[in-house]
């Protein structure tokens, strides 16, 4: 899966952090002595740095890499201006109904929505079983963790270390699914970029109708599915409703109502 894929730090004082992730993710270590365009000898290279650990391509013409950043750019403005509760998500989550939901985001991926309903109040436990992507989330909580304004945001989400599948003996008020799917033609030029990113190294999530039943015995009140528009239902299950946006969808499965007694 990985034969394209190295870590590389971007300093020497990184070297040891870097050496340590490649024993992690069973992936080699690669001596970066020269620019991203021209590194032939892979596709992508997992960089260890002064600001996290970032994603990149190689190659002449690739873009910037990505970084799980909370602090800062679309996610922060997100959480500064993207309209509280009054966001599909957080109606499809269910907090116009209850605060202070536990949820469980499957399928975390860099935790931009975890971040969102974090930021709105809710517990957040995340799975995320890609190991590259992992190191990348974790990297950018743990920075995160001391900023004045968000470390309180991202005290309130655990990475956990296991993923949906192996969670047993717990419930959660919410579980949220996302699981990877082609972008449509609406999605924006960042988005299209990781989502390129993480479909060369991952692909598809092929068992992903096999999260929902999953998560239908997890969950208290309610699991939440982020679908694209024109998606077909996560394993064929008709949803109890639907939130309609301009790209995507939210289908909601609903076990018990979140109103309060």
């Amino acid at each position: 899966m990985f034969s394209r894929f190295a870590v590389a730090s971007l300093d020497v004082v990184f070297d040891h952090l870097s050496k340590q992730l490649a024993d992690e993710l069973n992936v080699s270590l690669y001596r970066l002595d020269k620019p991203l365009k021209y590194v032939d000898e892979y596709g992508y290279l997992l960089l260890v740095g002064e600001n996290g650990v970032s994603l990149a391509k190689t190659g002449k013409g690739a873009p910037k890499p990505v970084l799980v950043e909370f602090t800062s750019g679309a996610t922060d403005h997100r959480r500064r201006f993207g309209g509280g509760k009054g966001q599909d998500i957080a109606k499809a989550v269910g907090l116009n109904k209850r605060n202070g939901l536990r949820v469980l985001d499957a399928t975390a991926g860099l935790g931009r929505d975890a971040f969102v309903l974090a930021s709105l109040g809710c517990q957040l436990s995340l799975c995320e079983r890609v190991g590259f992507v992992r190191a990348m989330l974790k990297d950018g909580l743990a920075r995160a963790l001391n900023h004045q304004e968000v470390g309180e945001i991202v005290a309130r989400m655990t990475l956990l270390d296991t993923d949906i599948q192996s969670i047993t003996g717990q419930m959660f008020d919410v579980i949220y699914l996302d699981p990877m799917y082609p972008h449509t033609d609406k999605s924006s030029a960042a988005a299209k970029k990781e989502m390129a990113f993480f479909r060369d190294l991952v692909g598809k999530d092929e068992d992903a109708d096999a999260l929902l039943p999953i998560a239908l015995e997890l969950a208290e009140y309610r699991v939440v599915v982020k679908r694209p528009k024109g998606a077909p239902f996560l394993s064929g299950m008709v949803p109890t409703y639907q939130l309609e946006g301009k790209a995507g969808r939210f289908d909601v499965h609903v076990l018990k109502s979140l109103e309060a007694s």
